[in-house]
């Protein structure tokens, strides 16, 4: 099936840059969100990207609000970040963006369930990029990673084009074409269907992917596992932290996942209900290790929240900001409820990154579903969910918290 937009531009070469680290913050954010963020008046925000000072935005809505003007826009749109004014920027896409990514060159790299599943845009103008040839079938895509010449694309797929690739592919960034060399098997989803890949991110020699699946590559890796960059293979790394079960309805649980920018940790959110005195990883944050040693790597410490989904994670160095729709964090106790030395976040919250307890910052948001998306620029903290209500004040869907 052709996606429903035209291309309009000739070829934009997509020269490869080494994709940067994630962003480091001195301090942690300013619990007072900046003014200037624009409304998404419908719908939700399940993504974010910058290219150049251009914040990109994908989710599922159809309009969108910066001062007096509304615009129509198809589950894609961006303002600029300094300003937050919207730019021209209007593809039209026939289905929710799951996942974004920045590619070189002024350009970004869409994935959701729409018609052609991924695709790519020149920013700030919107046009595809004709180059690009990617599609996606069988599934939807929910995941992005650019490093340099790569992108790795992540979901419930079946086939890129007309190469068979479960759940996983790893694509030519400038053409969308699938690399032969590069062909690990994501199998035995935990839920009923096809494997997912939920969430991924990457250091300058790892893959870190979660989702519903019980292999990679032939090998036992229960929802959370590593490819090793340098060999295109799965990586020793191996923990059985999400090898038991949750509650019922949730054989899968793990979602949100980010790496910290010196690569050297990362930090896994998890739905599934509470569990209180199981020693099991459901509704929590779970630091691990990236280069740990062993079959069975234990997590550096876990947060719970005592029974609320948390769905996104940032790591800056200072801080490790997690987003759902929780009401508690340091709740290993609580069952839906306020166990002994729980502290209330509503629906955000900032752990320490060396213990993963929670800090002071308590800014609070409008539960809803939860936060769908976070994004750490040098200026702040970018945060995109479901509600309209964010430390307090009105900033519909998406907003930013400013660095102090």
């Amino acid at each position: 099936m052709r996606a429903r937009f035209m291309i309009t531009v000739s070829a934009l070469a997509l020269v490869a840059t080494p994709a940067s680290a994630g962003v480091r913050h001195p301090s942690v954010v300013s619990p007072d969100p900046v003014n200037h963020t624009p409304h998404v008046l419908d719908g939700i925000v399940n993504a974010l990207a910058l290219v150049g000072n251009t914040v990109v935005v994908g989710g599922e809505f159809s309009s969108v609000k910066s001062g007096a003007s509304t615009f129509r826009r198809a589950n894609l749109f961006a303002f600029d970040l300094t300003t937050g004014r919207i730019t021209p920027f209007a593809p039209f896409l026939d289905g929710p963006v799951n996942a974004l990514a920045a590619g070189a060159n002024g350009t970004v790299y869409a994935g959701g369930s729409f018609s052609r599943g991924v695709a790519a845009f020149s920013v700030p103008s919107g046009s595809p990029i004709p180059s690009f040839g990617a599609t996606a079938y069988g599934g939807e895509i929910t995941s992005l990673v650019r490093r340099g010449a790569h992108l790795y694309v992540g979901g419930d797929f079946s086939h890129i084009g007309r190469a068979q690739r479960t759940a996983l592919a790893r694509l030519d960034a400038s053409t969308g074409a699938v690399d032969p060399a590069f062909d690990v098997a994501v199998g035995g989803g935990r839920s009923e269907g096809d494997p997912k890949v939920h969430a991924m991110a990457a250091t300058k020699d790892r893959l870190i992917l979660d989702g519903s699946f019980t292999t990679l590559g032939g090998q036992p890796r229960d929802q959370l596992g590593q490819i090793d960059l340098k060999t295109g293979k799965v990586a020793r790394w191996r923990t059985n932290a999400y090898a038991p079960h949750c509650r019922d309805g949730f054989p899968s649980y793990v979602r949100g996942l980010d790496v910290s920018p010196d690569g050297s940790y990362f930090v896994v959110v998890t739905t599934g209900g509470a569990a209180p005195k199981t020693g099991k990883l459901c509704d929590t944050a779970a630091r691990f290790e990236t280069y740990a040693k062993g079959t069975n790597v234990k997590p550096t410490w876990v947060n719970h929240t005592g029974g609320d989904s948390l769905y996104s994670v940032a790591v800056t160095g200072a801080a490790v900001y997690v987003g759902g729709h929780q009401r508690w964090m340091d709740n290993p106790l609580g069952k839906d409820s306020a166990g002994p030395g729980a502290v209330p976040r509503e629906g955000i919250a900032a752990l320490h990154p060396r213990t993963g307890k929670a800090l002071g910052f308590n800014p609070g948001r409008e539960r809803g579903i939860g936060v769908k998306a976070f994004l750490a620029v040098k200026k702040g903290l970018l945060v995109g969910s479901d509600t309209t209500k964010l430390g307090h004040e009105y900033h519909a869907r998406v907003g930013m918290f400013p660095m102090p």
